[in-house]
């Protein structure tokens, strides 16, 4: 055997091997989203006229969450009266860690069957990102994902995914910008499943706000 036959040979076995090593985390990230099915719905019960800093919601999935608002030092702010750049401190429990969230402001939807929005914001920043484990970094939306894969695309991990626990380091964009106008419709400080479960309703859970106009 001359050694160009061998290396000839050799070749279908690295482009097999390279072809593994690229579909396999492909396929970790993609399967469980084609086979994702919905958990059903919040079922948040809110009344007309309250502006709470904290919310309870006991899913369709047996989940109990709670969603609570504060300033950035820890005080309670005014969801009556909030203003662009102001910064919210958004934290849950009870969310399940095995799926991600967005975390933003919205415009609430005309029934718990629709999903929240547009949002200000938009989606989070899905760009791959270099920050250091723990930095707080501030936006008009964040995402909460504890999968390896989304975390090396900018998503924030869960504090605790057993418990479902997680921050948000809110900076309120323009309340009536490209995005979302929350001057003229309904708004909430709102979570919701990522794109990897864009039609589950289950964490659908918000604070209502308004903005001084």
């Amino acid at each position: 055997m001359t050694r160009t036959t061998a290396r000839r040979r050799r070749w279908p076995w690295i482009a097999l091997i390279v072809a593994v090593i690229l579909l396999v985390p492909i396929a970790i990230v993609v399967v469980p989203i084609l086979t994702h099915e919905s958990a059903g719905q919040s079922s948040q019960q809110l009344g007309d006229g309250e502006w709470p800093l904290s919310v309870t919601a006991e899913g369709d999935d047996g989940r109990t969450r709670t969603l609570t608002l504060a300033g950035e030092n820890g005080e309670p702010i005014d969801t009556e009266a909030l203003v662009r750049g102001e910064r919210v401190v958004v934290t849950g429990s009870g969310y399940d860690g095995s799926r991600g969230v967005y975390v933003a402001v919205c415009v609430i939807p005309p029934t718990p069957a629709d999903k929240p929005g547009p949002c200000i914001g938009g989606v989070p920043s899905q760009q791959q990102e270099n920050v250091a484990e723990g930095t707080v970094q501030w936006a008009p939306s964040n995402w909460i994902n504890a999968d390896w894969a989304w975390r090396l695309f900018g998503a924030r991990s869960y504090d605790d995914t057993t418990d479902g626990t997680f921050t948000a380091y809110l900076e309120l964009g323009d309340p009536q910008g490209e995005d979302a106008d929350c001057i003229a419709n309904k708004c909430g400080i709102f979570t919701r499943n990522d794109h990897t479960a864009l039609n589950d309703r289950v964490q659908d859970v918000y604070v209502p706000v308004k903005f001084a106009e």
